[in-house]
């Protein structure tokens, strides 16, 4: 065969397999080269970039910062009148911001990320499970271990130690949490028969939270700052096994459920002229509550998930906010991302390149020092 005709081959065999390629306006895939230094800034600033879910967790990042960041200024006034026109005003009108997170980071040391929000009150609102509850309190009671992942049950129960994933829990810690709540549950059982007291779960976490006065713990701060602690499943966990065996002893405590789904939705649907931002870590209980309280507005403006579940199975904790947005529980206009990834690695960065970042800018800019 003639080199000519070698040629053509080559060039028919050629254009069967690399296509000719359109022009490509995107960012520019690369990461962070440590040859300038350990700059925590840059690396974060590098995520974007980098791909897979470095880039989800970089895109999260913008879409936490423009939650931030946002104030009613930024938007035009409604031609109805219907608004407040005072410029400073309008610029005081912040994006209202929903927290959610499962129990399993309270037991691990994001339970420092979160107190750290709420102790600055950069989150409004905040929703979790019992056990991100009841945790915060044991913590400052008695401390959680390092275990491992391979530990048998048997051997760990003959020793009375609980695994949560890889860390362990002795159960003195349960008892010493029972002799803490069980004298605070008295006194409230009390004031609701003296007193008329009407309690709610928010209402029973905000008083434990006061009586716990330690700054160590989330609920401590969420009290003093008034920041709403919502949890719809508040027995499913120690504080339920506490209620039942109180009310052995001493009957009648009512915690009405019905009042704080009423408080919980309308913290969504007062919430205007504010956007709305959520930040959910893991699903179940505070990912849709969160998200189904959003939808009596019409939706959410800014959406971020960090879980590791997957949407195949149908579950709402493995739905990315494409599905919410079907519900009408994120606005189709909404900035958005999923990080699929364990949150104890995400959510610090996330923090680290979002909230903190601000936070440790205005203490600078207070301080005279350039930030």
């Amino acid at each position: 065969m003639g080199s000519a005709a070698c040629e053509t081959e080559r060039d028919v065999l050629k254009s069967l397999v690399f296509k000719e390629s359109a022009a490509l306006e995107s960012l520019k895939i690369g990461g962070y080269d440590f040859n300038n230094g350990l700059d925590l800034t840059g690396l974060l600033n590098s995520l974007v970039s980098t791909g897979f879910q470095a880039t989800n967790l970089g895109e999260a990042m913008e879409v936490v910062n423009q939650m931030i960041s946002w104030r009613l200024a930024d938007e035009e006034v409604a031609v109805d009148g219907s608004e407040e026109t005072d410029r400073a005003f309008r610029e005081s009108v912040k994006c209202k911001i929903f927290l959610g997170f499962t129990s399993n980071l309270i037991s691990s040391g994001v339970r420092e990320t979160i107190r750290f929000l709420v102790q600055h009150r950069m989150v409004d609102v905040l929703v979790t499970t019992a056990g991100g509850i009841e945790e915060d309190f044991i913590k400052c009671l008695a401390p959680t271990f390092k275990g491992d992942f391979s530990l048998g049950g048997t051997f760990l129960r003959s020793r009375g130690w609980n695994r949560i994933g890889n860390l362990l829990v002795p159960n003195d810690n349960y008892c010493k949490f029972g002799d803490w709540i069980m004298p605070i549950l008295d006194k409230m059982l009390e004031e609701q028969i003296n007193e008329k007291a009407h309690w709610t779960p928010s209402k029973v976490i905000a008083r434990l939270g006061k009586e716990i006065n330690n700054e160590s713990s989330y609920l401590y701060w969420a009290s003093k700052n008034g920041i709403p602690v919502f949890c719809p499943a508040i027995t499913d966990g120690s504080i339920g096994d506490m209620l039942y065996l109180h009310s052995l002893r001493n009957p009648g405590h009512i915690i009405d459920l019905v009042q704080d789904v009423k408080a919980m939705d309308e913290e969504a649907v007062h919430a205007s002229p504010r956007k709305t931002g959520v930040l959910i870590l893991g699903g179940g209980v505070p990912k849709h509550h969160i998200c189904n309280a959003n939808m009596l507005r019409n939706g959410a403006d800014y959406a971020v998930f960090i879980n590791t579940a997957q949407e195949f199975d149908g579950s709402d904790s493995g739905a990315r906010p494409d599905e919410a947005v079907s519900w009408g529980k994120i606005k189709g206009t909404a900035k958005t991302a999923k990080v699929h990834c364990d949150a104890t690695i995400a959510f610090p960065l996330l923090v680290a390149g979002t909230f903190a970042k601000k936070i440790n800018k205005a203490a600078a800019q207070a301080n005279g020092i350039k930030a």
